[in-house]
């Protein structure tokens, strides 16, 4: 275990970042982004809803210039019928809490987009956005859409939040965050009750050891997507990543810009390799950060991520002076006692092995929680399972009451819309010895969790891999850090191969951390923003460190 109280283990990023997809029983992928993270877990909340669940516009009279595509005289050659091209978004206050709410500077829209894009003379449902404009009108390059990860994460939420961390942005774009579908107000997905989710976290073994275990943990597999369907049936086969890049092109369109300018984190960097694959003309200045690999499928994407945090757990223990293989011996040890005997923790709970498992997990996402991870380990050796359970719950969205968040339900949702690779319990059990050769920490819990994430799902996947290629498109900036443990950096040149010879450039950071702009390091910053702001490209293979 850990021997130091783990200050050498300073951020370097100075974020508390962690971004990326969230587990149905702690699933370690793309969470939303640390910068958002942080920001969250500071309590500035941009709460942005009415009473009945949509973002507020209560004060019309309030919103501000009208930038929409009537007004820009930006031609519409989507297809789509002018019900949802000639919408005027109504942008006001944002009611209930939070720093967007008490600040006028952030207004709340609803766009109307269709169910479903092949039938657009059906179904209607609404996509959340907000917005706070540019500070130089005059300089004003256009708006700037935001996608922190997930898939799960609120933009609504987010941004406002994050947004600090853009002023130099702001200076001449337009920052707008939205929840894409199926996701908090934009007919969020919904699976199971805090209590049903609570009984999963609780009883649920997710590295099976007896065919007791196995049956349970595929049957619980089984009722969540049942739970979906039951719950959120009329959502479900909408909710894919190819879907919510388009409503980001009829986003485009209504607020007025003739092509789309993106940042992207983490699954948000999926969500804009698909979108320049299906708008490649449309592709303005697009930024890459933390990048999934479009070349992995699910089994592929799960090895990827017990690489990634594997490297991140033998960073973090060097750095308290700890030898690598032993620190990860012992470490696996601590959590084969917690399958046999959970730890007690605060308020008569427990510390099973999966949560010990999200807790570790929650801390390796960003350098800067490192020194808490080593309480964490230390209090466990000595037989109280508080300081990790509260990692697990700040992972899996669970506040002192019990109450979860359903960021996990649209997260899984939209990647069992997206993947058609569906492997069997017998398929996992016989790849396991790989994924424990690879991790004996985190490689039982990705190894099983790549054949019950989407175990009888009701809605068919899209397709093995998404496909990101994006001919003709003007340059995207793809950025991957060399320790980032959720999306690791060797999927960042991948996605810019497959975007194609001209179109993908790659910046690599030398640092810790799921992902790097907006983390204090001049290089990666200088170059984000005079890309962005200056559309000056790097140099393809740049090295910030």
């Amino acid at each position: 275990m850990p021997s130091t109280s783990g200050d050498r283990a300073a951020d370097r990023t100075g974020t508390g970042r962690a971004r990326g997809r969230r587990p149905r029983t702690g699933r370690p992928l793309s969470r939303p982004t640390a910068l958002a993270a942080a920001a969250l877990l500071a309590g500035s909340l941009l709460a942005g809803c009415s009473d009945d669940g949509t973002p507020g516009r209560n004060d019309k009279s309030a919103a501000s210039k009208d930038t929409s595509a009537e007004s820009s005289g930006l031609i519409d050659d989507s297809g789509l019928p002018e019900k949802f091209t000639g919408q005027t978004l109504e942008w006001g206050d944002c009611e209930s809490g939070g720093v967007g709410a008490s600040d006028s500077a952030w207004k709340c829209a609803d766009l109307k987009v269709p169910l479903d894009y092949e039938d657009p003379d059906g179904e209607t449902i609404d996509v959340a956005l907000v917005r706070s404009q540019a500070r130089d009108d005059s300089r004003r390059i256009g708006s700037l859409l935001f996608n922190f990860g997930g898939p799960g994460g609120s933009g609504v939420d987010i941004l406002p939040a994050a947004a600090p961390n853009y002023g130099a942005l702001q200076e001449r774009y337009d920052l707008i965050g939205f929840d894409p579908r199926g996701v908090a107000r934009s007919s969020g997905v919904e699976c199971r009750s805090d209590e049903e989710t609570e009984r999963a976290f609780t009883t649920i073994d997710v590295t099976p050891d007896t065919a007791a275990e196995e049956k349970a943990y595929f049957e619980d597999a089984a009722a969540f997507g049942a739970g979906c369907a039951a719950r959120s049936g009329e959502i479900l086969p909408y909710v894919s990543t190819s879907n919510a890049a388009r409503d980001m092109d009829l986003m485009r369109i209504v607020l007025g810009d003739e092509k789309l300018h993106y940042l992207g984190y983490s699954y948000g960097t999926e969500l804009g390799g698909t979108y320049a694959h299906l708008f490649p003309e449309k592709v303005g200045r697009l930024v890459l950060d933390a990048v999934v690999d479009p070349s992995a499928d699910i089994v592929g994407h799960a090895k990827n991520q017990t690489r990634g945090f594997q490297r991140a757990l033998e960073n973090f223990l060097k750095s308290t002076g700890e030898d690598p293989e032993k620190g990860t011996r012992e470490i696996a040890a601590l959590l084969k006692s917690l399958d046999r005997k959970p730890l007690p923790a605060a308020g008569g709970r427990e510390l099973n092995e999966t949560l010990g498992t999200t807790g570790i997990t929650q801390a390796l996402y960003s350098e800067s929680s490192w020194p808490q991870l080593t309480a964490a380990l230390r209090a466990a050796e000595d037989g109280d399972g508080s300081p990790l359970l509260a990692l697990a719950d700040s992972y899996n969205d669970r506040d002192a009451s019990g109450k979860y968040g359903t960021a996990m339900h649209s997260q899984r949702a939209v990647n069992c819309a997206d993947t058609s690779v569906r492997p069997t319990p017998a398929q996992a059990k016989k790849l396991l010895p790989q994924f424990l050769d690879i991790s004996p920490v985190f490689g039982g819990f990705l190894g099983w969790d790549a054949a019950g994430w989407c175990h009888e799902w009701p809605v068919a996947g899209e397709h093995k891999t998404p496909e990101v290629s994006a001919p003709g498109a003007d340059p995207i900036l793809v950025i991957g850090t060399t320790g980032d443990s959720a999306t690791p950096f060797e999927g960042a040149r991948k996605m810019a191969d497959e975007l194609g010879k001209g179109v993908g450039v790659h910046l690599t950071f030398e640092g810790e951390g799921h992902g790097a702009y907006g983390g204090g390091n001049a290089c990666v910053d200088s170059t984000v923003e005079d890309y962005l702001l200056d559309h000056k490209v790097p140099e393809d293979g740049k090295v910030c460190s």
